[in-house]
């Protein structure tokens, strides 16, 4: 993929998830809403309130595509039930992408329902760029990867994390949905600056941020996607926003899902921390890596 497909994503917009709890209240409160962002698995060629729910919300809407399922690390081919179903969400959605996790999903028929870290080896970063390479040119659109949360690192690393999503975005030639949270909650459990993780990543590749909310349960922080942005990443935020410049932004909110005006609010705190980067802004395309 030619990094200048990219240039048109270089704004600032700012979405959250269309969930099921807020099918009816988004339309009537949306105040600072610019886009959504669907988990497609939860539109897989159905009918009744989700479909028209999805219909009306491309009415008003850009969406954009965040899979949970592609398995992308996972053993075994891809699943090609999967992959139509998800190119059929594509071809009603139009997204201008579609995203989805660096990590495995399931084995042998199974899928965990959870995000299985891969080890940073030459070897995976191989594995997974062919099999990205293949789904971009199954559906059409730009696609990007997540960088997850994880709680283990798989033995026989041979590089960092940062130095492993940076091969893999290369070799893959693909996007990067940048999420935030995710950065700050690997860097306190594996002891590592997570401002030294954003200066590593090639701003040309980030498609997409993200942030949510995780625990921190004394030992560890625990990704959740269950609680209010933490003041923390809220900071991590702005210097991404600093040296990346503007991206099209979501805040990702899973579980215990609050009342649109609680995420309405969160929304309005990251459109002000963008709109403040602007006046001292460390990214230039010049010293893009």
């Amino acid at each position: 993929m030619d990094n200048k497909s990219f240039d048109v994503r270089k704004e600032a917009r700012f979405g959250i998830g269309f969930r099921r709890e807020h099918f009816e209240t988004l339309f009537q409160r949306n105040e600072g809403i610019d886009f959504l962002e669907i988990l497609p698995e939860n539109f897989m060629d159905f009918g009744g309130r989700p479909a028209r729910a999805l219909d009306r919300a491309l009415e008003r809407w850009p969406v954009v595509i965040h899979g949970v399922s592609l398995n992308i690390g996972g053993l075994g081919p891809l699943d090609e039930a999967y992959l139509d179903a998800l190119g059929r969400v594509v071809a009603r959605v139009h997204p201008p992408w579609t995203t989805d996790h660096l990590s495995a999903s399931g084995a042998h028929g199974v899928n965990y329902h959870d995000l299985v870290p891969l080890p940073f080896t030459r070897e995976a970063v191989e594995y997974v760029a062919g099999r990205v390479r293949q789904v971009q040119a199954r559906l059409g659109v730009p696609f990007g990867l997540e960088n997850p949360s994880y709680y283990l690192q798989m033995p026989g690393a041979e590089m960092s994390e940062a130095e492993f999503v940076v091969e893999v975005l290369r070799r893959a030639d693909c996007g990067m949905l940048l999420d935030v949270n995710n950065v700050f909650v690997n860097a306190t459990n594996h002891g590592y600056d997570p401002r030294a993780f954003i200066d590593a990543i090639p701003v040309d590749r980030v498609l997409q941020i993200h942030l949510g909310g995780h625990e921190d349960l004394g030992d560890m922080l625990l990704d959740t996607h269950g609680r209010p942005v933490r003041d923390e990443v809220y900071d991590l935020y702005d210097y991404a926003t600093r040296r990346i410049g503007p991206r099209w932004t979501l805040l990702e909110r899973d579980n215990d899902i609050p009342p649109v005006e609680e995420l309405l609010a969160e929304v309005a705190r990251l459109r002000s921390i963008e709109a403040a980067s602007r006046g001292g802004t460390l990214h230039a395309e010049a010293r893009a890596t």
